[in-house]
C-alpha cells in the first residue's frame, strides 16, 4: 500500500520536472533553439495546432530559426501566430520559409527572463509539494480505514518527505541550469 503511494508520486513528481523543463525549454536564450516556437498554437483551418506538427524548424545559422511549413496556405497563419506571441520576434517571409532572426539580449532583457525562470521554478516546487500533499493525505485516509498501520503510515509519510526534498532539489537544479544559460552572452 504504502510502496503503492510513493511510486505514483514519484511518477507524478517526475512529470512535474518534465513539465518544467519543457517550460523552460521555451524561455529563450542568447541563442536559437527550435523549442522556442515548436510549442506556439497557430489557427490553422479554425483548429488550434502546435507549429512543429505544421512544419520542419531548423536553425541555419546560430541567431536564426527557419521555419518551413508542410503546407504553403498555413504560411500566414503561422506569421500571425508569431507576431501574437510573447517573444516579440519579427517573421520575415519569401513565400516558402519563415525566417526569425533572434536579437542578442540585452543584460535587462536577461535579467527579466531571469525573473520568468525564478517564476516557473516555484510553480514547479508548488506542482512538488501539491502531490506531497496529496501522498500524505492517501497515507491519513489509508490508517484512518484501516488498511496501514500508525507505524507504516509514519514511515511512509517520512519516505514521501524525502522524495519530495529530493525532488525539490531536483527542480533548483534544473532552473539554476537555465538561469545561467540565459546570464552566459
Amino acid at each position: 500500500m504504502v510502496n503503492d503511494i510513493l511510486a505514483d508520486a514519484e511518477g507524478h513528481m517526475k512529470g512535474a520536472i518534465k513539465a518544467l523543463e519543457e517550460h523552460l525549454a521555451t524561455i529563450r536564450t542568447g541563442r536559437a533553439n527550435p523549442a522556442l516556437v515548436e510549442k506556439m498554437v497557430v489557427e490553422y483551418y479554425g483548429q488550434p495546432t502546435p507549429l512543429y506538427q505544421m512544419a520542419t524548424i531548423s536553425v541555419p545559422e546560430p541567431m536564426q530559426l527557419m521555419i518551413k511549413p508542410f503546407d504553403k496556405g498555413s504560411l500566414k497563419a503561422i506569421e500571425k501566430a508569431i507576431q501574437n506571441s510573447e517573444l516579440k520576434l519579427t517573421p520575415n517571409s519569401d513565400g516558402i520559409v519563415i525566417r526569425l532572426n533572434i536579437p542578442a539580449l540585452t543584460t535587462e532583457r536577461r535579467r527579466e527572463l531571469v525573473k520568468i525562470v525564478h517564476q516557473k521554478i516555484e510553480e514547479g516546487k508548488i506542482s512538488v509539494r501539491n502531490i506531497r500533499r496529496n501522498a500524505m493525505d492517501d497515507l491519513k485516509e489509508y490508517e484512518k480505514e484501516k488498511m496501514i498501520s500508525e507505524d507504516e503510515r509514519e514511515d511512509g509519510e517520512d519516505r514521501v518527505q524525502k522524495l519530495t526534498d529530493a525532488f525539490i532539489q531536483q527542480v533548483e537544479q534544473v532552473g539554476k541550469h537555465k538561469e545561467e544559460e540565459v546570464m552566459s552572452v
